[in-house]
């Protein structure tokens, strides 16, 4: 399991936010050399929790439960089986792009160590996408949020645990696997298409993104 690249935002203009300013960082670009990854800060003045990155949304995006978003290169493979197209690491606005990490079967509170111990970051897996008007527009794929959503593989995002440097090439080791059944994917379908499983997410307990916690706690009347 390894880093296939780390990718840092080329911000841009897009009619496709309602941003200040309408700039976006989700045309994420791999980089060379180590690049430091630390906690961002709360949402809503956190950004992103790799330097030189840019996100350009804080009210939607960003701060510790949306630290670091990862994303398969097998699913960037698979789409673009479907789309017909080139879809380069960094293309969905992902900070990582790994190779052969489950990302969308990580469980909720699941812990990965990149790099070596003491060396690279500790992250945790808390949360995931749900694509937004912004991500659609940049791909500029009839009915993309529809066709993303359906194939129920999401990508997952990370808190920083424990501050470091990353770099492509990086391997990727879970050093923790709770016990408890609920994955990016079944937090996804949850959230998502497949309200009747919202009960299910609470067993991943305060490793749970707060504002998924509450929207599952509020769908299911608690």
């Amino acid at each position: 399991m390894q880093l296939l690249s780390v990718n840092l935002a080329k911000p841009h203009r897009s009619e496709h936010t309602d941003a200040e300013g309408q700039w976006t960082g989700i045309d994420k670009q791999p980089t060379e050399g180590p690049v430091a990854v630390a906690a961002p800060g709360p949402r809503g003045t956190g950004g992103s929790g790799l330097a030189g990155d840019t996100i350009g949304d804080l009210r939607h995006h960003g701060g510790e439960e949306q630290a670091v978003y990862a994303f398969a290169r097998e699913e960037l493979d698979f789409w673009e089986g479907e789309l017909g197209r080139k879809l380069p690491n960094g293309v969905f606005g992902e900070n990582l792009t790994t190779r052969d990490v489950p990302v969308d079967d990580a469980l909720i509170g699941e812990r990965w160590q990149l790099g070596a111990p003491g060396t690279g970051p500790l992250l945790e897996v808390c949360s995931m996408r749900i694509p937004c008007r912004t991500f659609a527009g940049w791909l500029g794929e009839q009915g993309w949020m529809k066709r993303f959503m359906n194939r129920r593989m999401p990508g997952a995002y990370l808190r920083v645990v424990e501050p470091g440097e990353v770099r492509a090439g990086d391997p990727v080791s879970v050093v923790h696997r709770p016990d408890h059944e609920v994955s990016v994917s079944l937090l996804f379908r949850s959230l998502t298409l497949e309200p009747e499983l919202l009960p299910r997410v609470l067993a991943a307990g305060e490793a749970l993104d707060p504002k998924a916690r509450e929207k599952a706690l509020r769908r299911i009347g608690s």
